[in-house]
């Protein structure tokens, strides 16, 4: 039992809010000395350079890297206004034009924070001008913002390929329509929405002076060189021309060249965006490593074993370990960072969905769909606290939680959808 009480000290400390990488690391070395001593420590060293030495984890700093300096070069900015004139004459078409931009920043930048900060200092002034529902307006922004985290290329389908073992390729394709059908059914949502009661987004008046021609040229311009930038890294990787790596690599050398476009280049820029994708890559891997060290004295002590085998003994068999699984990941979700719970939950539960016949590939997906929802669930959702960070004062903390709750339950609908019908995403359930 002493694995799971490791397990138990460990969860409790994460919600009083200590340090993750120090949690899992100190947690280790303490019921590590307890049960063995500093003799099961010995190997390590080799833990961590076999770490270090992942060619696949090499893309997680290369695509943040291409994020950051994206970030930099206003291409927010210039697609929300873009968009916005485009669909603005809709009601609810800045909501729309937003979840659109959205979905372009995730598949071009897959950095959920930038997006959502972004998109909260650029379209929520504007929506509040033009009397949209505070409500409504900040939960698109969330919503539109956590694609990052499911649309290709998505750091956390990089963690799940290699903590699962999956090629990472294979994950960026079988999340492209889960992706399509989420930003699909925002769209419908809003639509409804403002079909029913038109007060909540109302459309916005033509801009004078401006041709409607004018306004498609505008938003060609500004969509053209991202989606090239997607189209090059997602689809030398769909191809197999490159791995994802490779691609990784592409996709930063390609953010640069449009920073170049932007006029936004800059040695500085460079320099900044280094640092900060420094300090995003130190804070991963760092949790990587105390992760290493619970999960190799949580399976020392035999808390691996004995949590396996109760799970192969649930009722409902895959359908029991599926559900309990989907539900522990999501109650996670509303207290600790979807990073803590990949490194430690995820590798507890591969080996149950494998001697169970489950499809990797399809639990990845769903892992990650879920893992997506834990940036809009209060108490502690990242995107509910970037946007409040930017948000004017007469937006109340509150206004967000409403916000989400409805694209909350349309990712869970969506959620459900891949685990009744795998096959409608191209997937199966078993093996």
């Amino acid at each position: 039992m002493i694995g799971m009480i490791m397990f138990g000290v460990a969860l409790l400390m994460l919600m009083l809010g200590f340090p993750v990488a120090f949690t899992f690391g100190g947690v280790a070395l303490f019921f590590g000395i307890f049960a063995e001593g500093m003799d099961l420590f010995a190997f390590m060293p080799y833990r961590i350079m076999s770490v270090m030495q992942n060619t696949v984890l090499m893309a997680v700093p290369l695509f943040i890297f291409m994020g950051v300096v994206l970030q930099r070069t206003r291409l927010a900015e210039q697609l929300l206004t873009s968009m916005g004139r485009l669909f603005g004459g809709l009601p609810g078409g800045l909501a729309i034009s937003t979840i659109l931009v959205g979905a372009l920043l995730a598949a071009s930048t897959g950095v959920v924070g930038a997006s959502v900060v972004a998109m909260g200092l650029i379209s929520l002034p504007v929506m509040l001008a033009h009397k949209y529902d505070k409500r409504l307006a900040t939960g698109t922004i969330c919503a539109s913002g956590t694609l990052g985290q499911i649309v290709p290329p998505s750091i956390i389908l990089i963690i799940l390929g290699d903590v699962l073992g999956l090629p990472v390729g294979d994950l960026f394709k079988a999340a492209v329509w889960p992706g399509i059908v989420l930003v699909g059914l925002y769209i419908v949502y809003i639509l409804v929405l403002t079909r029913l009661k038109p007060e909540t987004a109302p459309a916005m008046p033509d801009e004078p002076g401006v041709s409607r021609k004018k306004e498609i040229f505008n938003a060609l311009l500004a969509i053209i060189p991202p989606l090239a930038l997607i189209v090059v890294v997602l689809g030398s990787i769909f191809t197999g021309i490159a791995t994802p790596t490779e691609s990784s690599a592409l996709g930063g050398v390609g953010a640069v060249v449009l920073a170049i476009i932007y006029r936004q280049f800059s040695f500085k820029m460079v320099w900044d965006a280094s640092k900060d994708t420094v300090k995003v890559t130190a804070m991963v891997f760092a949790i990587l490593i105390g992760a290493t060290a619970f999960s190799m004295v949580f399976s020392y002590t035999g808390g691996d074993y004995l949590l396996e085998e109760w799970l192969l003994q649930l009722p409902g068999e895959k359908w029991g370990f599926i559900i309990l699984a989907m539900v522990v990941i999501l109650v996670l979700g509303f207290f600790i960072d979807f990073v803590e719970i990949s490194f430690i939950i995820v590798p507890i539960l591969a080996p149950v969905a494998e001697a169970m016949g489950i499809n990797m590939l399809w639990f990845a997906i769903l892992i990650a769909m879920n893992l997506q929802t834990s940036f809009l669930t209060p108490p502690f959702g990242f995107s509910l606290f970037y946007l409040k960070g930017v948000a004017p004062p007469e937006v109340r903390t509150t206004d967000i939680y409403k916000g989400v709750l409805p694209f909350i339950l349309i990712q869970m609908f969506v959620l459900a959808l891949i685990v009744i019908f795998p096959e409608w995403f191209g997937m199966s359930s078993s093996y």
